[in-house]
């Protein structure tokens, strides 16, 4: 969701290439350790909440995030027969048994977390509205999850996260009229004291929360950036958007043990990559290579197509999901319509800088009015496969 919000509000290029890792030490330096251990805040009933990941055998939701925006364009605009289209594939031909929706719009939102959770998939709600006033940003929460309580009464299995990485989508915690500008400010120190920064996402973290508990009944999460400090008492699932990439299978294990050390499910609300050479080492600002002041946007750095990367790095960082039994697993992300491939001109190829783990192909590769299609990406056979081969649960041998 981060990558495909902050690019879109983007017209202009982010020229500093800091990887999301320092982005996010930069972050964590912010101030103030989380307030661990306080009890109390949990009110959900015993028996919605997910069990811990102790003794599981297998990812138990196994899925891919679904972003639903208003579009760029009206080409690229909110369809509900895509969107019923994309969900059956989501099912049948990706295997998933889950899926995050998230983005913004009440009527987006809920129309497709129906249409999932129709389909019999896990929901795990997630509304992002971004760069709007506060009491917006949680009135339009409050209204997603009403609409995510009824489909869990109805029987659906749904969850509620609160937002994402709030730091960068929230005014009035970083300075900045939008999610770029708050990555340029934080990039480049342009922030306050910060302790203060701390206590203001401290603030509205717990606000976000207690609205959530307010309208909804299940399981209660939140999709932090990797080094958040965050309260994790206010919530019943611990969710991290995880983009490490490291030499070493026994490296990325021993950095996910330390999310576990809250003793509540691991969901890793967001994994992924580019489909360039070098891509992972990027991490989460991967998307940061395209020059939007030019028409069409083109690369600001010669890239190299490879859907072998990023097929590569899914199925490693699943792999290790996988065998740690975490509560959840949820690539970022199926489509980009606004990062059409187009194979003729490498400078354009902006699917190659996109997270999705299927290719935007336009009718007209030139005219961004053009309708498209989806095509799969190496990643997506790759990930549905591994969704496929061993139902959770089932014993390995």
């Amino acid at each position: 969701m981060g990558k495909t919000a902050a690019r879109r509000q983007s017209r202009t290029p982010v020229q500093n290439t800091t990887s999301r890792r320092q982005l996010l030490t930069a972050a964590s330096a912010l101030g103030a350790a989380a307030v661990l251990g306080t009890a109390g805040h949990s009110t959900a009933a015993a028996a919605s909440k997910p069990q811990t990941d102790a003794g599981r055998c297998g990812v138990r939701h196994r899925g891919v995030c679904y972003t639903v925006l208003a579009g760029e364009t009206p080409a690229t605009a909110f369809r509900p027969a895509r969107m019923r289209a994309d969900i059956h594939a989501i099912k049948h031909d990706l295997n998933a048994n889950s899926i995050k929706v998230t983005g913004d719009g009440v009527e987006r939102l809920t129309a497709t977390a129906q249409e999932a959770a129709e389909h019999g998939l896990q929901v795990r709600a997630e509304p992002t509205l971004g760069d709007r006033p506060q009491h917006e940003i949680l009135d339009h929460l409050a209204e997603v999850g009403r609409h995510a309580e009824q489909l869990r009464r109805h029987g659906a299995q749904v969850e509620l996260s609160v937002g994402c990485e709030f730091w960068l989508f929230v005014p009035g915690i970083i300075p900045g009229a939008n999610a770029v500008e708050r990555i340029e400010n934080l990039t480049n120190g342009t922030i306050d004291h910060p302790e203060r920064v701390q206590e203001r996402l401290d603030r509205f973290t717990a606000r976000a929360a207690k609205v959530g508990r307010a309208v909804f009944d299940g399981p209660l999460s939140y999709a932090a950036a990797q080094d958040d400090e965050v309260d994790w008492d206010l919530f019943d699932i611990v969710g991290i958007d995880y983009y490490s990439h490291h030499p070493r299978r026994q490296d990325y294990i021993r950095e996910l043990r330390r999310y576990q050390r809250f003793g509540k499910p691991l969901a890793i609300a967001e994994f992924g990559t580019c489909a360039y050479k070098g891509a992972p080492d990027a991490g989460g600002m991967a998307w940061q290579v395209i020059d939007h002041t030019k028409q069409p946007p083109e690369f600001t750095k010669p890239l190299v197509r490879s859907e072998a990367t990023q097929a590569r790095y899914v199925s490693e960082l699943f792999d290790v999901f996988d065998a740690m039994g975490l509560y959840a697993a949820h690539a970022f992300e199926l489509v980009t319509p606004d990062s059409p491939h187009w194979p003729a001109d490498p400078r354009h190829d902006l699917d190659m800088a996109s997270y999705a783990i299927v290719k935007t192909i336009r009718d007209a590769p030139q005219d961004p009015d053009s309708d498209w299609h989806w095509e799969p990406k190496q990643a997506f056979h790759a990930l549905a496969q591994r969704y496929a081969r061993r139902p959770y649960g089932a014993a390995r041998t």
